[in-house]
């Protein structure tokens, strides 16, 4: 199995440790968002079509990721 010989089990746990912790920042800022605003995110969203809230969302959800990645990258 040459595939795995150059797999290190430490390396492995803190990438899946990285990945739940950069998966609960995501779901941590949908959370905290939509509870700062003063009207619903998700009706917005939804019902509205607002497409300036989609491209501010997306764009936070883009910044969170690359936070995450020049983490698990020091």
């Amino acid at each position: 199995m040459d595939i795995f010989n150059g797999l290190d089990l430490q390396e492995l746990v803190a990438t899946v440790i990285y990945v739940f912790l950069g998966t609960g920042l995501f779901g941590l800022s949908w959370v905290l968002i939509e509870w700062i605003t003063p009207f619903s995110l998700r009706r917005e969203l939804e019902t509205e079509k607002n497409l300036a809230i989609a491209v501010l969302m997306g764009a936070m959800f883009i910044a969170l990721a690359i936070i995450v990645a020049a983490v698990i990258r020091s």
